[in-house]
C-alpha cells in the first residue's frame, strides 16, 4: 500500500473512532458574543454539557467537574454558519472527478446532494480552521431550472456531516434561470409554474401520474420531490438578483400561496426591501457584492445588506459566485465589512452584533434550524469558537473550535505546508524534488 493510501486509512480510522461528546466544558473570562444580534458581553462564560450549550453570559457559574478553559483576553462566538456554499461537493473545481456540484441527468428536483458531500474534502478542514462549523450546501443546476435538494452540514472531523438532508429545494431564476429555461425570463417563469402544477397533479393522484407524456416536464421522481414544495413542507430557495426578478419571485405566491420562499442573491434587494419584508421572506445575500458585475446587478451596492436589515428583512450572508465551494472563510470579511460601512459617509452598515448574526443565527433560522444551531443560547448545539481577537477583524483567527461539544482539529493541509516550509533547513529534498 502506498504512503498516501496508508495516511488516508489512518485518517479515516481516527475519524470513525471520534467520540460522540466530550466532557462538560466551561469557557471563561471571554469577550462573549451570543450570536442573536446582541452586542458582546465582557467577562462572559459558556458552559457546554452533553454536546449542547447549557448557559452563556456574564456571571454564569462553572459546574463542578467541568473542564475549564481560560479565554481571558480572547473572544468567544458561536460557530459560524455559511448561508450559501458548495463545500464538500467540490475539491478542485476544474477536476470533474472531484466536482459534484451539478448533474446533467434525467433528474432535477429529486437530486439529493447529501450522499455526495465529502467530509474528507480539504475545503472542509480549511473552513473549520476559519471558525465555520455549519454550512448550507446548495446544488447547481445541470439541465433545467431546478437543481435539487440542498443540505445543512456540520464541518466536524468525522464521517457524519449531515445536520439536515433535503433541507430545501433550489431553483434558478433571473439570468441563469432564463438560460436554463431556453433563453428568456418568461420561459423560466412558465416552466416553473408548469412544473409546480404537475407536482400538484402528482400529489392529487400519484398512481395516475406517469410523467411520460409528450407534454410532461417532470418525470415521476421529480414530481414527487416537488410535492413538499407546493405544500409548504419544504422551503424553496430561489436565486434572483435584480429587483424586477425579486418582485416576480414574490408574485409566485399568488398562484402557489403555500410556497415557503427563501431568496438567494438579491444584489438589488435594497430597491424592493419593503416588499421583501412585507412578504416575510428571508434573504441570503453575498455581502461582498459592490459592483455591477452583470446586468442583473447594475444597482449592486455593499450597503445592500444594511438597507435590507433596516427595512426589516431577515438577512443572512453566504458566498455567491465567489469560490463558494472553497472560500467559506470569507464570512468574517463579509460581516466585518458591514460594520466598517458605518464609517463611510452615505453608506448603510450593521452594528457588530447584527453583522455577527448574519453569519450565525440568521442562516440557521432561514433553514428552520434556529432552535438547534446558530447561537449560544441554552439548548443549542455546542458549536463554539475561541478567537485571538475580534472575529470580524481580518487579523484575528480561531484558537479553538468545538462542534457539538467536541473539540476539533484546527489544522489543515495548508497550515501543515506553512509550518513545514516556514523555516527551511538544510537536509534532503522532499521526494517530489528528487531527480
Amino acid at each position: 500500500m502506498s504512503r498516501s493510501a496508508c495516511a488516508a486509512v489512518a485518517t479515516m480510522a481516527a475519524l470513525l473512532s471520534a467520540p460522540a461528546f466530550a466532557q462538560s466544558i466551561a469557557i471563561t473570562g471571554a469577550t462573549l458574543a451570543i450570536g442573536d444580534g446582541s452586542e458582546p458581553i465582557q467577562n462572559g462564560t459558556v458552559v457546554i454539557t452533553g454536546g449542547k450549550v447549557v448557559a452563556a453570559g456574564a456571571g454564569v457559574a462553572v459546574p463542578a467537574g467541568a473542564k475549564t478553559v481560560d479565554a481571558s483576553g480572547k473572544w468567544v462566538t458561536p460557530g459560524l454558519v455559511s448561508g450559501y456554499s458548495r463545500v464538500g461537493l467540490v475539491e478542485v473545481p476544474g477536476v470533474k472527478q472531484t466536482n459534484d456540484t451539478r448533474a446533467r441527468s434525467p433528474f432535477s428536483a429529486a437530486i439529493d446532494v447529501a450522499p455526495a458531500i465529502n467530509p474528507l474534502a480539504n475545503p472542509i478542514a480549511v473552513s473549520r480552521t476559519a471558525g465555520i462549523t455549519r454550512a448550507v450546501v446548495v446544488p447547481a443546476t445541470g439541465v433545467g431550472i431546478f437543481a435539487g435538494q440542498g443540505a445543512v452540514v456540520d464541518l466536524g472531523a468525522d464521517l457524519n456531516p449531515i445536520t439536515k438532508a433535503r433541507a430545501f429545494q433550489y431553483v434558478e431564476m433571473g439570468e441563469s434561470g432564463a438560460e436554463d429555461a431556453g433563453g428568456s425570463r418568461a420561459a423560466a417563469i412558465l416552466t416553473f409554474k408548469t412544473m409546480l402544477r404537475e407536482a400538484q397533479d402528482y400529489a392529487k393522484a400519484p398512481a395516475s401520474y406517469d410523467g411520460r407524456s409528450r407534454d410532461a416536464l417532470l418525470n415521476r421522481v421529480d414530481a414527487e420531490a416537488l410535492v413538499p414544495v407546493v405544500t409548504g413542507a419544504m422551503p424553496l430557495m430561489i436565486h434572483a438578483e435584480s429587483a424586477r426578478d425579486i418582485v416576480s419571485v414574490l408574485a409566485l405566491r399568488q398562484d402557489f400561496p403555500a410556497l415557503k420562499l427563501i431568496l438567494a442573491g438579491a444584489a438589488e434587494g435594497w430597491m424592493v426591501a419593503t416588499q421583501i419584508a412585507a412578504a416575510k421572506v428571508p434573504v441570503i445575500a453575498g455581502g461582498l457584492d459592490d459592483l455591477p458585475s452583470s446586468f442583473e446587478k447594475l444597482a449592486a451596492t455593499q450597503s445592500n445588506v444594511g438597507r435590507m436589515v433596516k427595512a426589516g428583512v431577515a438577512v443572512s450572508m453566504g458566498l455567491m459566485d465567489r469560490d463558494e465551494g472553497l472560500q467559506l472563510r470569507l464570512a468574517t470579511q463579509q460581516a466585518g465589512n458591514m460594520v466598517a460601512l458605518n464609517k463611510v459617509p452615505g453608506a448603510t452598515g450593521l452594528s457588530w452584533g447584527q453583522a455577527l448574526r448574519t453569519i450565525t443565527s440568521a442562516p440557521a433560522e432561514a433553514m428552520g434550524l434556529g432552535d438547534r444551531i446558530g447561537s449560544l443560547k441554552a439548548g443549542k448545539a455546542g458549536d463554539v469558537v475561541i478567537w485571538d481577537g475580534d472575529p470580524l477583524e481580518m487579523t484575528s483567527a480561531p484558537v479553538a473550535v468545538w462542534i457539538d461539544g467536541v473539540q476539533q482539529p484546527i489544522e489543515n493541509r495548508q497550515t501543515k505546508l506553512r509550518d513545514r516550509y516556514a523555516t527551511p533547513t538544510e537536509g534532503a529534498m522532499p521526494k517530489a524534488y528528487e531527480w
